[in-house]
Formats: structure tokens, C-alpha cells, sequence
């Protein structure tokens, strides 16, 4: 399990670009800041009111004053800063952030997202998840793509959305999608799959092209 959420999260990193403003959400998402290649140079903030965040600790060199947002142990780089709340969602909400990852219950072709609420299960709340989606100039989903067999990539979200059209990309470990006007488009698929399993895994159609990639 671990090694394919570390697989997704080593995808999603080469999609960051060097000066990149970055939000990790909880979960998978905080991984990829252990893959982020050295020569690129990118800042994370994250939501609980810090930018500079690093990758995770080694056991035993853990601070308890720098977590991230899904409060496990992080760092900070040098020249990284800790403000409030409030400092943390204006940079949010302003449109600093080049870039949110997050994951999700469920994601739509149109770039619908439910990723905070299942009825009749008790949750602290929506948390930031609706300021990243419409505060950051682009949205990726990191997270597995079926959920026990389930589909999580559906022609139509079932959950409540916690908003509506502002997906750009998803990334599992079977491929890399982009929401486009037509539709879901295969952009890369992992070799360990065929085309038909990944298509059978996924609850909407799948534009796929002549030029598709191969996972690396």
C-alpha cells in the first residue's frame, strides 16, 4: 500500500516546476515532498500557516512544533517562515499558490470533486479543501484509483462536492488524466496495466490518444 502511494506521489512531484508555490492536502499528498528532485527548486506551504516546508523527518529527529497540515512530523528549509491562519489563507485565497495537491473520494470527469464528506460518517469539517480548489491556478488529485474495488472516477460525483469544474489532473497508480472540455483524457498509463483493466477501473469513459505515455 505504501509503495504505491509512494509511487503516485513520485509521479505528481515532476509535475512541479522550479519557483512553483506548492499546497500539499493531507494524506498521499504530504508524501510528495519526499520526491521532489534536488535541482528543482519549489515552496511548499502548508495550510496550517507555514511556506518552506520540507520532507519528512528521520526517526528520532522529529520537531513537535513542525507538523503539516494532517499534523505528522515535517520540516522546514532554511528560510522558511511560520505565520497564522490568517496569513495562510490569504496567500490561498489571493492566488499565490501555482499548484494544490490533494486527495479525494471521488473525482468526475468534468473536474468535480468529493473528497471531504461521507453522509453519515462523522467528520471535523471541510478544512481548507474548498479555498486550495478554487485559490490555486492548478489542481491534482493524487490518490489510488478504485477503493476497494469501487470506483472513485465517475462520469458523475455521487458524495457532496466540495466544488465543481476546478480538477485539472489526476494521477493514480494506473495513469495520469487530464480534464479536458471532451472529457477524461489517458495521457500516460502504467505498463503494469492493460488499457482494458484501466478503463475497467475507472466508472467513466477514458478519451485515450494515439500519442499516450508510459508511467516512469
Amino acid at each position: 500500500m505504501e509503495d504505491v502511494k509512494n509511487f503516485i506521489a513520485a509521479r505528481v512531484a515532476k509535475e512541479l516546476k522550479d519557483g512553483d508555490v506548492v499546497n500539499l492536502g493531507i494524506g498521499l499528498p504530504t508524501l510528495v515532498a519526499n520526491h521532489l528532485d534536488a535541482d528543482v527548486k519549489i515552496v511548499l506551504q502548508s495550510e496550517n500557516g507555514y511556506v518552506g516546508m520540507g520532507e519528512a523527518p528521520q526517526k528520532g529527529e522529529e520537531d513537535p512544533d513542525i507538523v503539516n497540515a494532517g499534523g505528522k512530523p515535517s520540516t522546514i528549509q532554511p528560510g522558511g517562515a511560520f505565520f497564522n491562519s490568517a496569513m495562510s489563507f490569504l496567500i490561498i485565497r489571493g492566488g499565490h499558490v501555482d499548484a494544490t495537491i490533494l486527495g479525494s473520494l471521488q473525482v468526475d470527469e468534468k473536474g468535480n470533486i468529493a473528497n471531504w464528506i461521507v453522509p453519515g460518517k462523522k467528520v471535523p469539517g471541510m478544512g481548507g479543501a474548498m479555498d486550495l480548489l478554487v485559490g490555486a491556478k492548478k489542481v491534482i488529485v493524487a490518490m489510488e484509483h478504485t477503493n476497494k474495488g469501487q470506483h472513485k472516477i465517475l462520469k458523475e460525483c455521487t458524495l457532496p462536492l466540495t466544488a465543481k469544474g476546478e480538477v485539472d489532473m489526476i494521477v493514480t497508480e494506473m495513469g495520469v488524466m487530464e480534464v479536458k472540455p471532451e472529457g477524461l483524457v489517458l495521457t500516460e498509463y502504467n505498463p503494469e496495466f492493460t488499457l482494458d483493466q484501466i478503463k475497467e477501473a475507472t466508472g467513466c469513459p477514458l478519451i485515450i490518444k494515439d500519442d499516450i505515455k508510459k508511467m516512469i
